[in-house]
């Protein structure tokens, strides 16, 4: 097994298992039978996310990245369906779904009808994926902020942080190996972001232990 099948596995073991970090949150609302304290637009931009980055897969012939977010896709359809099934705002809930979907829509008209098949599409499509993936790893810098302030955290998920850092890495190694920009540009704040909860667990732990344990929240 030659350094890129090996990183190839590792891409698709780790995402998975990031991936399927959801099913707690899943067994929640099935015990449960709530959605109560659970968000839904994690598990519709990560879907969104997946489905942009399969196109980018199919078009780019790699069929590791097909194979995660085919994955993904599937894992994330089945999150939004149940949490559709137990949540209370049901037509909360879909407005969002459907505003996605037209955003989807737009954007597979927008690659498919208005850029020329090849280079061109698929460095658009890779740019638009690069900072969508970007956004997603950055936005849960202010909730880090405000743990700074209360010295608290039981909020973050320390597998769910596990899970971040080796998947992050092995794609920013995977992506090095193919030398495309597309892949290790996006990843590597994942990385980063995962070394600054690795910190405040470290830092902050010993606080929290005397403290009593509450219902974790994924960030």
């Amino acid at each position: 097994m030659d350094l890129l099948q090996f990183l190839s596995w590792a891409c698709i073991v780790f995402t998975v298992g990031m991936f399927s970090t959801g099913l707690t949150d899943l067994k929640k609302m099935r015990e449960s039978k709530s959605a109560d304290n659970i968000q839904f637009l994690p598990f519709l931009t990560t879907c969104l996310n997946n489905l942009g980055w399969l196109y980018y897969g199919i078009l780019k012939a790699d069929q590791t990245i097909v194979l995660v977010n085919v994955i993904g896709a599937v894992l994330q359809f089945l999150y939004i369906i149940m949490y559709f099934h137990y949540t209370k705002q049901k037509r909360l809930v879909m407005s969002e779904t459907l505003a996605a979907g037209i955003v989807l829509t737009c954007g597979w008209c927008y690659f498919t009808m208005f850029l020329p098949e090849g280079e061109i599409r698929l460095n658009q499509l890779g740019l638009t994926c690069s900072v969508v993936t970007v956004s997603m790893y950055l936005s849960p810098l202010a909730d880090l902020v405000e743990i700074v302030r209360s010295r608290n955290v039981q909020c973050l998920s320390f597998p769910l942080t596990v899970a971040t850092f080796f998947t992050s890495t092995s794609w920013v190694l995977y992506g090095l190996q193919l030398n495309d920009n597309y892949i290790v540009v996006p990843n590597t704040p994942g990385i980063f972001t995962s070394l600054i909860r690795f910190y405040l667990f470290w830092r902050f732990a010993s606080v929290n232990q005397s403290s009593p344990s509450y219902k974790s929240m994924q960030i």
